[in-house]
């Protein structure tokens, strides 16, 4: 538990701390939002919609942040479309993207594009899909809204088509490589 879990408020002034081997390279955090290798996550969700997807060279463990020359990592950016409260207390929230095919690191979930200085409760992420199982995460913000942001890392490449529940079947983008579209695919 880190003194931003303890004391909330804090969050205003100090980013939450995160594993940074689980992050894409030089992965820094602010108060309200994350950047990858000069990328503000923010932004990118901006600029593309979400879902959303980045990749960068993955960390080597316990290097304190040196890029693998080998093995990559990606984070990918969904938004929030609903929250209820269970009865247990559990918040269920509902986001735009697919999880089934990214190795995601739940544990490490961040919201970004704004400050929450709420108290931390447990909550159970429903991917998008019919499919999809609802992931357990034992600490996200408890004012937690639809529209919101989050960020989540992913060990290896993330792809956009996996992710994006719109994508699967979009003819235009079956027989062509992901990298060959000029803007974000949409």
């Amino acid at each position: 538990m880190t003194l931003t879990h303890i004391l909330p408020t804090l969050r205003a002034s100090v980013p939450d701390p995160f594993g940074r081997d689980l992050w894409p390279e030089f992965t820094t955090a602010s108060v309200d939002d994350v950047t990858v290798a000069g990328v503000s996550l923010t932004c990118l969700a901006g600029w593309c919609g979400t879902p959303c997807v980045h990749t960068a060279a993955a960390v080597i463990p316990g290097t304190g942040g040196m890029p693998s020359p080998t093995d990559i990592a990606s984070v990918v950016v969904t938004r929030v479309i609903q929250v209820n409260t269970a009865s247990d207390g559990v918040l269920d929230v509902w986001i735009d993207a697919r999880l089934a095919g990214a190795d995601i690191e739940i544990g490490e979930l961040r919201v970004i594009g704004r400050v929450s200085t709420a108290g931390d409760a447990r909550a159970r992420i429903h991917p998008a899909g019919e499919a999809a199982g609802p992931r357990p995460v034992e600490a996200v913000v408890c004012d937690l809204r639809a529209g919101d942001l989050l960020v989540l890392p992913c060990r290896g490449a993330a792809l956009l088509r996996e992710v994006d529940p719109r994508r699967r079947h979009r003819p235009e983008y079956q027989d062509t490589a992901p990298w060959t579209s000029a803007v974000c695919g949409r």
